[in-house]
């Protein structure tokens, strides 16, 4: 069996490129749903709103690194990981929140928010986090990461398709409220799709290696999910909005993880098998989470 991190999977030039439209009209669909009363009602109680985009992008991915100290996975495992906890919030995340009886005002805008920063912070946390693990070293250095490329890649992605999203909403409220959820179905379907023929096209390495990364993604969403919530109830928010910012942590754009894979590192296997594993796992944890809350209605508390 070949070492998982000389594993590069297979991804041509231009199927390269249609991922990348296809995560960009992704993006553009979700952009669809967004209204500006939601951004209101989350200001009112702005330091939730900080206290989520703190847990997102600035402990968990520290978490994260430290887990990676206490685990010592393979140097691709370990990137792997490192660049999830980097991603912005999953487009699934605001969904979850509402079916958990969660704020999901608040979600929805930690969601936006962790994708408009994920512009600078993604790129920021890979190159920090994994220059910090000795036995990545190696591989940082022979794929030579540049952190302003990336941000242009990101900001393409992500910014880009948000914006115009943004301003088709505010030239054309009326088709915007009629296409909504037709986009938002098709985009996400088109895109679940879209993997699974990339796992179909790569399946025999992703099978072999996939029992590598189960436990280590299993405890890795499990302590996104519990850093979100630990952190929120340290700062005495109220427990909707520890369910909102508990969810926005656990639920990455692993989408997004994988074309910066592929885009930068060349599709190396342990990253690759990671992210593509984070993507199946955290819906599966996510779902089981916001089903258990889902029965347990939020006690009315104000934030201290």
């Amino acid at each position: 069996m070949t070492d998982i991190d000389l594993i590069r999977l297979n991804f041509n030039p231009g199927t390269l490129f249609l991922l990348n439209c296809v995560l960009g009209f992704v993006m553009f669909g979700v952009s669809l749903e967004l209204k500006a009363e939601d951004f209101k009602a989350a200001l009112r109680t702005p330091r939730a709103l900080v206290i989520g985009l703190l847990a997102h992008h600035v402990v968990f991915p520290a978490f994260t690194f430290g887990l990676v100290l206490l685990m010592q996975p393979r140097p691709s495992i370990a990137l792997g990981m490192i660049l999830v906890s980097s991603c912005p919030a999953g487009n699934i995340s605001n969904f979850l929140t509402y079916f958990a009886k969660g704020n999901t005002a608040l979600s929805v805008s930690i969601s936006t928010l962790s994708t408009l920063t994920a512009i600078f912070m993604t790129p920021l946390n890979i190159a920090f986090w994994g220059a910090q693990y000795a036995p990545a070293q190696a591989i940082l250095r022979q794929v030579a990461v540049n952190p302003l490329e990336m941000f242009l890649q990101v900001f393409l992605l992500l910014g880009l398709p948000l914006a115009a999203g943004l301003a088709v909403s505010r030239r054309w409220p009326g088709f915007t409220s009629r296409a909504r959820k037709p986009m938002k179905l098709f985009s996400l379907g088109f895109f679940l799709l879209f993997v699974l023929a990339t796992l179909g096209a790569n399946w025999k390495y992703f099978v072999i290696y996939v029992g590598m990364v189960v436990g280590v993604v299993f405890v890795h969403n499990a302590s996104a999910l519990a850093t979100g919530y630990g952190l929120a109830w340290a700062a005495g928010l109220p427990e909707t909005d520890r369910r909102a910012v508990s969810i926005e942590c656990g639920i990455q754009n692993s989408g997004l993880g994988l074309i910066l894979i592929f885009n930068f590192f060349n599709g190396l296997g342990g990253m690759a098998v990671v992210a593509a594993w984070w993507g199946i796992w955290h819906i599966v944890a996510g779902l089981s989470v916001a089903t258990w809350w889902s029965r347990r209605p939020p006690a009315a508390t104000v934030p201290a």
